[in-house]
């Protein structure tokens, strides 16, 4: 699925750029946008640069309670997502014809990776759907083609706080979010290290200078500076990514 195709919603100016469309699939939808109604992002989002549609999932649920869940098969602790309730809110967020990558967040998929954001970016849209109790149960994983994604090696209550870390990592990327594009090109992950060391002013604050090769304007010797600096974080923290075995990670914007 690679995300290029997602029927129009008939709201869009002739001519204007299509925005990134987001459908988050949730018992708690007013999670959302959450932190990501503020900031670049938030902007971008009163811009139209992208769209977020959050769906609750109880809304198919069943009986009078609308009952979501029901307990594992062959036994074990806590409640597991029903197929038939997913599905059906799957098919509602997602008529034929939307071919947006549908993310499961669950800590048993793939490690998110940069990679795999700037893909998700570069498309036009993804679903999410976020993961609780137990999980959902495995046949709508394969029925419904859900891409298992991780951002992390822990365990959190559900995959609200873990679709609002993918979309921000995604967000950001799309044109017109970042005013200097160049801020994205030179972070953790984007070439495969972790990112140098930043200072600014002053230039000597409680007894610790800023380096002098930063205030050189040598800027080939900032340049191999920082790429030393660069590699030596990176091999001490994160020595599988010099291994070419990197499963990502996060790196952080000023507001």
């Amino acid at each position: 699925m690679n995300g290029d195709d997602i029927p129009s919603t008939g709201n869009d100016a002739p001519g204007a750029a299509v925005p990134w469309q987001v459908t988050v699939l949730t018992l708690f939808p007013e999670m959302f946008p959450g932190p990501l109604g503020h900031s670049l992002a938030g902007d971008a989002l009163q811009r139209g640069v992208w769209r977020l549609d959050a769906r609750n999932i109880r809304d198919h649920g069943l009986g009078r309670h609308r009952a979501v869940d029901d307990t594992p098969f062959g036994g074990g602790p806590g409640m597991v997502l029903r197929p038939d309730v997913v599905a059906a809110a799957i098919d509602a967020a997602c008529p034929e014809g939307d071919t947006r990558p549908r993310l499961l967040m669950t800590p048993r998929g793939r490690p998110l990776t940069q990679a795999r954001v700037r893909e998700l970016a570069a498309g036009r849209g993804i679903a999410i759907v976020c993961g609780r109790f137990e999980g959902v149960d495995e046949r709508v994983v394969g029925a419904r083609a859900l891409e298992e994604v991780s951002i992390g090696d822990y365990v959190l209550s559900g995959g609200e706080v873990a679709g609002l870390a993918v979309l921000d990592a995604c967000v950001r990327l799309l044109p017109g979010v970042m005013g200097a594009r160049a801020s994205g090109a030179e972070e953790s992950f984007e070439g495969g290290l972790l990112e140098y060391p930043h200072y600014t002013r002053p230039r000597d604050w409680d007894g610790h200078p800023v380096p002098e090769v930063l205030m050189s304007g040598d800027h080939g010797r900032i340049e191999r500076w920082r790429r030393q600096q660069a590699l030596a974080v990176t091999r001490a923290r994160r020595p599988d990514l010099l291994a070419g075995e990197g499963t990502g990670g996060a790196s952080f914007d000023a507001p």
